[in-house]
């Protein structure tokens, strides 16, 4: 929850994620294992949640790296510019920032399942980061928390540039290419407990212009976190109706929450005017709802940064005789 303030703007892409039918509205499976039934979690409330959500940030403000470090999980993961880091990378990171003062602003909270929440918000901070004034620039930020060893722990974060502008519109020509649906469209395949595979899904039916099946591959209450803005799952719909056919997807990590919950997240790269060069970081969870798989949320537009080069090798002179 740092270094992404130095983000640049960055051209959106689409929503990545799956699934629909009878339960797409987050209810919770009721064949749960004996063990999470023993550590059955409290219920959240949006207030409580948004709380939890400060208190991490007063704790980086406060320079209480031990109280921070205490409300990440083991497997927490946060996605930068720089890369994804684990909980020991982003605990080294928020030793080098010096936040002055935050606001907040544009909260919206998703209850996942009973184990499983997520906020999403603008941010804005004064501060420095490694010595140095960082931009007050707002960013969008989402969060997920787990209940975890009988308490709420942090298991997820990103953010991404606020864009302040709108993209260039489409030519009639650019605008045709995109949205020309496929010419026999198809149902989509299935999804399973592979959350790359059925992330890859996504992309598939999204670059052969399959929308329809796009669509009924979104939970109903299916939510989207992009520099322009928060979709819902008709936004994500039309967001998803552009020219996908070079976009390059690479660098594919996974995670799981717990037996009906995993993360994806990866790197895309687009060849077009204004996407950044060394392309967008993009996550999507993905849940299991009456033994299906379907998109819950994605969060898109995070541009990666080109890690500086290596300090060069000081050079060697012969020792004089």
């Amino acid at each position: 929850m740092k270094k992404t303030l130095t983000l640049v703007l960055a051209l959106i892409v689409v929503a990545a994620c799956a699934a629909p039918p009878t339960n797409r509205d987050g209810a919770v499976d009721t064949n749960r294992n004996a063990n999470r039934a023993a550590d059955a979690a409290p219920a959240i409330t949006e207030a409580d949640a948004i709380a939890k959500e400060k208190a991490i940030w007063d704790a980086i403000k406060n320079k209480d790296y031990a109280g921070f470090e205490g409300m990440l999980a083991d497997t927490f993961l946060e996605v930068l510019p720089d890369g994804v880091m684990d909980r020991a990378g982003s605990l080294a990171g928020v030793k080098q920032f010096e936040p002055s003062e935050i606001n907040f602003s544009d909260w919206k909270f998703l209850s996942i399942d009973k184990d499983l929440f997520l906020v999403v918000y603008t941010v804005s901070v004064k501060g420095k980061f490694a010595g140095e004034e960082v931009p007050s620039d707002p960013v969008r930020s989402s969060s997920v928390w787990a209940y975890r060893g009988g308490k709420w722990l942090g298991a997820f974060h990103q953010e991404c540039p606020v864009m302040t502008t709108a993209p260039p519109p489409a030519t009639k020509a650019e605008a045709a290419k995109a949205t020309s649906p496929s010419a026999s469209p198809a149902a989509p395949p299935a999804t399973g407990p592979d959350s790359i595979a059925n992330e890859k899904i996504v992309w598939d039916l999204i670059k052969g212009k399959n929308y329809e099946a796009f669509g009924q591959l979104l939970a109903t209450n299916f939510l989207e976190v992009l520099p322009n803005g928060v979709l819902d799952r008709e936004g994500a719909i039309k967001v998803a109706q552009f020219d996908a056919s070079k976009v390059v997807v690479s660098d594919w990590k996974s995670a799981t929450f717990d037996e009906d919950a995993a993360l994806v997240t990866y790197t895309i790269k687009n060849p077009v005017p204004n996407f950044p060069p060394q392309g967008q970081r993009h996550s999507s969870i993905w849940v299991k709802r009456d033994g299906k798989w379907w998109g819950q949320f994605h969060m898109g537009g995070t541009p990666v940064r080109q890690p500086p080069p290596p300090p060069p090798k000081p050079s060697v002179s012969p020792s004089p005789k």
